[in-house]
């Protein structure tokens, strides 16, 4: 037990209310009681401090799965903590009520999940850090998931990309068309996207237009003007977002995530008006990106997509953070550079010849996970276990071994 009034409030709690009504009635007492709303509000903040002290990128409490403990994920490794208190499901859901605004409680109550940016100052002095959070149902309880999103971004040049590349992100070598991020979560794909609106602020004179779910790194605009759109406070949907984007005068729109067909579409509107678009999906490589987006929409509109992209698109990340042997995590990638052979390929239906174009296309800026794999165990980074359980293509890294 952590909360002072935690007996106090079980006591004007009837036994038989279960989820949703208890939860309204735990919010009603915190909400009239200022000392018992603050006293859950500042617990929130310790056990995020604590988040931030041990370098976690995640905590996640709550729910009978939780076994009333607080895990954190450390280096992709996600364990229990036997530094923070254990809570009873009632404390959590007054701890997560706290933060809660009331219309996000009508989303929470209604949806059964919320997802907000959470931006709080931790210790006196300091400047406001920002968290993602999920709060979410298990068994009719309270549970949430808060991702610590990184303050310090990191330069374009640290994540290594070929110069090819570089210059590709960069609107001043390249004004239009679709560049792609893609990773499962946790994957990293939202830094780096914030690295390369970054360079593009210090760099460029122009308009860059986020829109996001939540709103993850704030940008201060330098050369560029840098406006930030949060689904759900600011619009509605990404594909509401983007369609509203092309009326205000951007040279760069960052999509948090393509997620649907319409999304979808209307990015690919964009980008054939002419605008630079970032984008991210969850796929593992490339070519699954390809047949993600055309697998969207229904058959009789595939060929009409296919040529679409094929004319569109120029750039595709595919990036995993894996251990490496320090049990920290290092990125590699896959990056696909389009040219007039992947057009063909495309438009062709040869999509399966693309990853050989990707391992020979090394002067283009490409290169295979395999290969970025291969070259990081070369160098001692990562074990040889982790590069073959890693690998998108077991074959390709036999062969690699082999060679």
């Amino acid at each position: 037990m952590s909360l002072s009034f935690l007996s106090e409030m079980q006591v004007a709690l009837p036994e038989y209310l279960q989820g949703t009504a208890r939860f309204q009635n735990i919010n009603k007492m915190i909400t009239f009681n200022s000392s018992w709303k603050q006293e859950s509000y500042y617990e929130l903040k310790n056990i995020l401090l604590h988040m931030r002290k041990i370098n976690a990128s995640d905590v996640d409490f709550g729910g009978p799965g939780s076994n009333s403990k607080v895990w954190f994920r450390v280096y992709g490794r996600k364990n229990p903590s036997s530094q923070i208190s254990t809570y009873t499901e009632d404390e959590v859901s007054a701890i997560l009520l706290s933060i809660l605004t009331d219309q996000q409680k009508v989303l929470l109550f209604n949806d059964k999940n919320v997802d907000f940016s959470l931006s709080l100052i931790l210790a006196k002095g300091e400047e406001a850090s920002r968290f993602r959070g999920d709060i979410y149902y298990e068994r009719n309880s309270l549970v949430a998931n808060f991702r610590r999103i990184n303050q310090e971004l990191f330069t374009i040049e640290s994540l290594e990309f070929p110069n090819i590349i570089t210059k590709r992100f960069n609107l001043k070598y390249e004004k239009s068309g679709l560049f792609l991020i893609t990773g499962i979560t946790g994957s990293g794909k939202s830094c780096t996207l914030d690295s390369i609106v970054d360079m593009n602020n210090h760099q460029n004179e122009s308009h860059i237009v986020i829109i996001g779910n939540p709103i993850e790194y704030i940008h201060r605009s330098d050369k560029s003007l840098v406006r930030h759109r949060e689904i759900g406070e600011d619009v509605i949907s990404f594909e509401e977002g983007t369609y509203q984007a092309l009326r205000q005068d951007p040279d760069i729109i960052v999509v948090g995530e393509m997620r649907d067909r319409k999304t979808i579409a209307t990015v690919l509107e964009a980008t054939d008006s002419g605008h630079k678009v970032f984008s991210t999906m969850h796929t593992s490589s490339a070519i699954d990106s390809i047949h993600r987006l055309i697998a969207e929409f229904p058959p009789l509109e595939q060929e009409r997509v296919r040529y679409r992209l094929a004319d569109t698109l120029k750039v595709i990340v595919s990036q995993k953070l894996i251990p490496n042997i320090e049990n920290k995590l290092v990125m590699c990638k896959e990056i696909l550079s389009v040219d007039d052979s992947v057009k063909a390929a495309i438009k062709n239906k040869n999509i399966g010849e693309i990853y050989q174009m990707i391992t020979e296309g090394k002067k283009k800026g490409m290169i295979s996970l395999e290969q970025d794999l291969f070259n990081k165990y070369k160098q001692k980074i990562i074990t040889k276990e982790t590069m073959i359980n890693y690998a998108n293509n077991k074959k390709r890294i036999n062969q690699l071994l082999k060679y």
